[in-house]
């Protein structure tokens, strides 16, 4: 009897833990169980994953769903029933856990769905295909919904959540997950109660053991994983397990795996950013979801968040330049009309994030915010991911306005492409927020949005921008301009906007030369020639301030990529 678990991912990068973990567990415990894993992502064509699981023969078929790839799934499912009518087809994941006896009202093909926590509950089904179970059948089995022999659709109970010590280790046999993100966790269920999430459902907070966490985390580090991200809601919940995991990856780093952690940044105690302000650059990075600072929003929404306390960790982590930190806001949320969106913004703005993500509400089915839509006025999109049109408080032209910023904020601000010459265009601003907000209606009143820009275009186009808005400091900015691009780019073709180089050939010539035989900007090229150097190098000339800068590409920043750049001293 062979089980297929089939998972389509966001990207082919990602891996699936749910599915890795359903089979790992059933192989413990079940006998000669045959369960299969096929992975897929939402960029291949259907027709192709149909194909693949036609051709894999299985006898039951489970998919893991997420609000992302629902829709997917269930034209999938459709199909399959079609092509294989006679065998049974099973869902379980976040997005249809909630709502199961309309999941399998709405999808005739279904024959059930496993909800919440999977591991024991596809043991048993396990169980109950290989002919375990014995009379009992689906009927005992706790955790799932099912369409019975008569067509009765049958909700079972839940099943008491796991002891996560029970849970296997999935990643042994690394040869299938190379070049993938690996997906970790040391906690499951969350202690708060976010009225737009579904964690705060699963209040019952368990840890796995931390000599069991410690090991697993050294096969990581061992096997030079590239990046691990743990998928606990709050890592730094409980503050004991925090610090010793922090303390382990820190001491036992060799240079090339990343962690990423999910934390409450106003939790954050002493010992806590002692830790994380001692350790390797690029060693960590920190997703600190914000959401609002409007107080009103806040307690609206069940948090317990203290932005001062955010604030003030934020700032503390920055300064040490060790670790990447990506900030969240979420528009679309109760009390939070534009004007208090904006000082959300800019608040969050403010604390220099290097990520800074404006997201937009996704009404979750069996969530508190849904329960509270009618009072909200939140109308919301009816299929997955039920993203929020318009609330009491914003109207949909206001979220049109705001998918607006939300695309200047990542094309300019995330790219980190673009730092010097934002943080000096701001100055001409009453707020950041106005800044996006002015680009933004730039690009619609010049027909940009619809079109897919080259990286040096978006150069220009911001030129183009500043230029209209700012005409006398034309000159100013396409040289801070030049000097973001080249921070990043070791362009051997000069781009349009920088003008004309400025560097004379003979100039170019004599530094490259004394630097050969004296290495004073570049101490670390001793090994190499003065047209190595050159290659590996740029020399730029900024007028406005009258100086040379050397960009040295050998040479990064762990965090943003910037090339290292240093001022030049010529002697005439």
């Amino acid at each position: 009897m062979k089980i297929l678990l089939a998972a389509v991912n966001a990207k082919y990068i990602h891996a699936n833990l749910a599915v890795c973990s359903l089979q790992a567990y059933a192989g413990e415990h079940v006998k000669e169980a045959d369960v299969e894993i096929a992975e897929y992502t939402i960029n291949q064509q259907k027709d192709d994953i149909l194909m693949d699981i036609y051709r894999r023969r299985a006898d039951i078929l489970c998919f893991s769903c997420y609000i992302w790839n629902l829709d997917y799934i269930e034209e999938l499912v459709r199909d399959m029933a079609k092509l294989r009518p006679d065998m049974p087809i099973w869902l379980g994941g976040p997005e249809v856990s909630y709502d199961a006896p309309d999941v399998l009202a709405r999808l005739p093909e279904v024959t059930g769905v496993m909800k919440g926590e999977g591991e024991e509950t596809f043991a048993g089904l396990c169980r109950f295909y290989q002919g375990s179970e014995g009379d009992l059948g689906l009927r005992s089995l706790r955790g799932i919904a099912f369409r019975d022999r008569d067509g009765t659709v049958r909700d079972n109970p839940w099943r008491p959540v796991m002891d996560l010590n029970d849970i296997p280790f999935v990643y042994y046999h690394m040869e299938a997950f190379r070049n993938k993100i690996i997906y970790y966790e040391s906690s499951r269920g969350c202690p708060f109660s976010c009225s737009y999430c579904l964690s705060s459902v699963d209040k019952q907070l368990r840890f796995r053991d931390l000599e069991k966490v410690r090991r697993e985390l050294q096969f990581f580090i061992d096997q030079e994983v590239p990046q691990v991200k743990f998928v606990d809601r709050t890592f730094n919940c409980r503050h004991e397990h925090a610090a010793a995991i922090w303390k382990y990856i820190a001491e036992h780093d060799r240079g090339i795996t990343n962690f990423h952690f999910e934390v409450a940044a106003d939790l954050l105690n002493e010992e806590e950013l002692e830790i994380l302000g001692s350790m390797r650059p690029g060693l960590v990075q920190l997703e600190i979801g914000v959401q609002s600072t409007n107080p009103d929003t806040i307690q609206e929404i069940r948090r317990t968040m203290d932005f001062g306390r955010v604030r003030g960790a934020v700032e503390r982590i920055r300064e040490k330049g060790n670790i990447h930190q990506h900030l969240d806001l979420i528009a679309g949320l109760p009390f939070e009309d534009m004007e208090s969106f904006a000082r959300s913004f800019d608040d969050v703005y403010a604390l220099g994030p290097d990520q800074l993500q404006l997201g937009f509400l996704k009404v979750l089915k069996g969530s508190y915010m849904e329960e509270k839509k009618q009072e909200y006025g939140l109308v919301y999109k009816s299929r997955p991911p039920y993203e929020v049109l318009y609330t009491r408080w914003l109207s949909y032209e206001d979220m049109m306005r705001l998918k607006g910023i939300e695309e200047m904020v990542e094309v300019y601000y995330n790219s980190r492409q673009f730092t010097h010459t934002l943080e000096a265009l701001k100055a001409g601003y009453p707020s950041a927020f106005l800044m996006y907000d002015g680009l933004a209606g730039f690009y619609e009143e010049q027909g940009l949005g619809q079109v897919q820009h080259k990286r040096s275009a978006r150069y220009e186009i911001l030129l183009r921008y500043i230029t209209a808005e700012f005409p006398e400091e034309e000159e100013r900015f396409r040289e801070l301009l030049t000097y973001d691009y080249y921070l990043r780019e070791n362009a051997k073709s000069r781009p349009e906007f920088a003008g004309e180089y400025k560097v004379p050939k003979d100039t170019l010539r004599t530094f490259y030369e004394k630097e050969e035989a004296q290495r004073r900007y570049l101490p670390a090229y001793r090994d190499y020639d003065r047209n190595q150097m050159r290659k590996m190098t740029h020399l730029e000339y900024f007028a406005q301030k009258g100086i040379y800068v050397l960009f040295d590409y050998r040479e990064r920043n762990a965090l943003s990529r910037d090339a290292r750049a240093c001022r030049v001293e010529l002697s005439s």
